[in-house]
Formats: structure tokens, C-alpha cells, sequence
């Protein structure tokens, strides 16, 4: 009775293949929870609190998205994207399994660390352009907003849960046993995954993996308003992950009390993410591209409130806030990619998408530790902050990120009318000449960073 209830309520449960997708994305962001708990506090236990090393370890994951995201999305265009979701599964289970299993029979060394991240980056680098390319698979176009918003809400409530187990475990158990949890964890999915019954695009292949490559790139630089956000988010990313993800361990570990004050504040983001994910089954905001720009200028607040100390329920509160607004960024930053950018060219532009977002973020991580060993973490934090507000204020000089306006369908969680709304064609597009200035023809629809981005793993802007 409940279940035909929740599925009148909300049509998408009653495919299939999104129920499959909608267990994975409970299951993969609990597990992967573990890790961005677990392996700031393992390096740090282990390199006895060196900001440096840690730059060095979360620089290895981060770095391989510099050429395994475009591969991913050529490769996710390609063949069934739930088996590309499949193999980074795996990496990262590997990647993380075996990390937890040095940390719990010995110390494992610097090097060993730092090639064992570059395999879980990997996996998260190949995970995003196949995620993004799926749920347009699975479900009908009028569904679009409420898989992405249910399907987010699934991994938000996930990454929250999986967040506050893993700051109780690290703090119980060790770091070890949280990153031995999250390989279990993502092999786990595998078999949802290979449930799925979606097959490869039937299309003809072409020449080869450049010329793709070459296709995306001229669709994605056709988007004047997409282009700008993702240079927008680079920088973003880089100065939030160094100042943030890099040294807000350190500021935890020294002054907040620890793994379990990093496990909180964690958890009460993702309690964040879940009602914005609530909030964006009705809300649409009438310019989507101008809330996204002001949302990423607000991300400065993160590195802020550690900056100044600010005592730990009000970062708490901060945390809470930004999540829910993120949240409503990224489901309209991800609708917004669906709707514009064809979709057979969705896994490739996505790539781009998320390689322009995550490409500094290794430069972030590896100069966070040497720039806080220099002027101090506070000193870093600040500047960080400074950087977000000034690249925001940037993004809002092209007129397409001002003027564009939102498709406004119908609202989620109502079967589709079939009807267009007033005053837009039935495509459910704006009319040629309306405020909407993009070039993009086809359109598709998608799921979603990171945090910024996808909540696992934390990268990319939608």
C-alpha cells in the first residue's frame, strides 16, 4: 500500500531500473562517506599531523581527473554507462580496501598512500561523465527534475549517515577500519549495478577517441554561460578543497575536537544537502545560471568559518545552510546541462564539465599544506575566501549568466500534463529570440559532484 502510494507520488519509483540506481546511490555514498573521513585522519595519524603530506595524498586523488574524466566521458558515450560506473566502483574499492588494510597490519608509507588515492581517483574521475550520462537512460524526459532531485536526496541522506558512522568509527576504531568499510562497501553495489538494463547507444562509432573528444569540446565551447561557470567553479574547487578539505583536518584535529567534530560538521552539510534536495522538488529559481554564480560565491563561508575560529555548532550552521542551497544548485546546474547539450554528446560535455571544475584542485591540495606551514592555516583560509568572492563577482559580467531563465516544467512529484506551460512551446523550450541565448540543439537529462559537486565523491560542479 505504501509502496503504490510513493510511486503515484512520485512516478520515477516505478521504473525499474531507477529503483536499482536509486540502491546504489544509497549504498556507493554511505561507503565513500568513510573514505573523506578516513583518510585525512589516517594520513594525519600516520605523518604525525604534516599538513604536507597530506597536500601530497589528497593531491594523488585528485590528479588522475586531469586525464581520466575526458577519457571516462568518451568511454561512458560509448558503451552502457552503468559498466563504466561499474569499474570505478571497483578502483575505488581497491584503492581504499587495501589503504584500510595497511593502516590496520602496519604504517603504511608515503608513497604507498599516494598510489593507492591516485587508483581511487581514477575510479571517481571515470565515475562522473557515466553518472551524468545514465538517468537520461532510464527514465522519460518529463521525469527529468524529479529522478535527479529524488536520486540526490537518496545520496544525500546516505552521505550523511555515512558521514556521522564514519567520524564515530574513526574516532573508536581508527581510520583503518573506515577505509577497510568503504571497499566493502562499494563492491557491495556492483551487482545492483550490473542489474540495470541499459545498453549501449547504437550509433556510429567515429574515427576514434580525439575526434570525439574534439566534438565535445566545440559543444561545450558553444555555451557561453557553461564555459564561464566551469572557470568560475575551477577556481572555486581549488581554493575551497586545499583551504577546506586539505586543512580542515588540521583545524579539527587542533582546535574542534577532532575526528568526531570533522564526522559532525560533515553530517550536518549533508542533513543540508537533503532538504535543499526537499526544498528543489518545487523550487526553480526564474534565472538558474545568476542562483548558481551566487550559491559558489557563498562557498567562501566554508573556509571562513574555520578561519575565525567560529565555535563548533555555528560552523555546524553554516554547514547545514550551505548544503541546502548547494543542493538546490546542483540540481538546477544539473537539469540545466540535460536541457541544453544534446545527449549524445551529454557524457562528453559532462567530462569537460567536471575536468574544468576539479582541474586546479590539485594545485589546491599541494600548495595548502606548504602555504600553511609558511603563513599559517588561518592566514590560508582567508585567502581562500578572498579567492571564491573575487572569481563569483567575475562570472557575473556575461549577459547569458545574468538573463538566462528557467524552462519552469512542471512541478515534481506530479504526473506530467502533458501541456506546455504558458508562454513556452511545447518543446517545454524558450521560443528562438527569448532570453535563453544558448546554441545547444537535441536535449537530454541527467542525475549529479559534487560538492560542490557530486556528494560522492566531493568533485566537479553538477
Amino acid at each position: 500500500m505504501f509502496t503504490r502510494a510513493l510511486a503515484r507520488r512520485f512516478p520515477v519509483l516505478a521504473i525499474r531500473d531507477f529503483r536499482l540506481l536509486l540502491a546504489d546511490r544509497l549504498l556507493a555514498p554511505a561507503a565513500f562517506a568513510f573514505s573523506l573521513v578516513g583518510v585525512s585522519f589516517a594520513v594525519l595519524n600516520v605523518t604525525s599531523g604534516s599538513t604536507r603530506d597530506l597536500s601530497y595524498v589528497l593531491t594523488a586523488q585528485i590528479a588522475p581527473s586531469l586525464i581520466f574524466t575526458l577519457i571516462g566521458g568518451v568511454i561512458a558515450d560509448r558503451i552502457a554507462p552503468q559498466l563504466v560506473i561499474v569499474a570505478a566502483n571497483i578502483m575505488i574499492a581497491l584503492g581504499e580496501g587495501i589503504f584500510g588494510i595497511l593502516v590496520l597490519t602496519g604504517h603504511p608509507r608515503l608513497w604507498q598512500m599516494i598510489l593507492l588515492e591516485a587508483v581511487t581517483g581514477t575510479g571517481v574521475a571515470i565515475f562522473y561523465p557515466a553518472s551524468q550520462a545514465l538517468v537520461p537512460r532510464l527514465v522519460p524526459a518529463e521525469l527529468l527534475l524529479q529522478a535527479s532531485a529524488v536520486s540526490r536526496l537518496a545520496m544525500n541522506a546516505a552521505m550523511m549517515g555515512g558521514a556521522a558512522i564514519a567520524g564515530e568509527c574513526v574516532a573508536a576504531f581508527g581510520p583503518g577500519w573506515a577505509l577497510s568499510v568503504c571497499g566493502f562497501g562499494m563492491l557491495s553495489t556492483i551487482p545492483l549495478l550490473l542489474s540495470i538494463r541499459v545498453l549501449a547507444r547504437e550509433r556510429e562509432l567515429s574515427s576514434g577517441m580525439l575526434r570525439d573528444l574534439r566534438d565535445g569540446w566545440s559543444e561545450f565551447r558553444s555555451h557561453t554561460w557553461l564555459w564561464v561557470i566551469v572557470a568560475q567553479f575551477a577556481v572555486i574547487m581549488m581554493a575551497w578543497y586545499g583551504a577546506f578539505q586539505v586543512l580542515g583536518p588540521v583545524v579539527a584535529k587542533a582546535d574542534l575536537g577532532g575526528a568526531q567534530a570533522w564526522g559532525l560538521i560533515a553530517a550536518t552539510e549533508s542533513v543540508g544537502l537533503i532538504v535543499g534536495g526537499i526544498v528543489s522538488l518545487r523550487f526553480t529559481p526564474r534565472r538558474p545560471m545568476l542562483f548558481v554564480v551566487l550559491i559558489g560565491g557563498a562557498i567562501a563561508l566554508s573556509p571562513l568559518s574555520l578561519a575565525m575560529l567560529w565555535p563548533l555548532p555555528v560552523i555546524c550552521l553554516t554547514s547545514f545552510g550551505l548544503g541546502i542551497t548547494m543542493e538546490m544548485m546542483m540540481v538546477q546546474w544539473t537539469v540545466a546541462l540535460a536541457r541544453k547539450i544534446p545527449p549524445e554528446m551529454l557524457a562528453r560535455v559532462s567530462a569537460y564539465d567536471g575536468l574544468g571544475s576539479v582541474m586546479a584542485m590539485p594545485v589546491g591540495a599541494l600548495v595548502a599544506g606548504p602555504i600553511a606551514a609558511a603563513v599559517g592555516v588561518s592566514a590560508t583560509q582567508y585567502g581562500a575566501a578572498a579567492l571564491i568572492a573575487v572569481a563569483s563577482a567575475l562570472a557575473l559580467i556575461p549577459r547569458d549568466v545574468r538573463r538566462m531563465r528557467s524552462d519552469r516544467p512542471a512541478a515534481v512529484g506530479l504526473p506530467p500534463t502533458g501541456l506546455p506551460e504558458p508562454g513556452l512551446p511545447a518543446s517545454g523550450l524558450p521560443e528562438p529570440g527569448g532570453d535563453d541565448t544558448t546554441t545547444g540543439a537535441g536535449r537530454g537529462h541527467p542525475l549529479s559532484p559534487r560538492p560542490p559537486a557530486e556528494p560522492w565523491p566531493a568533485v566537479a560542479t553538477g
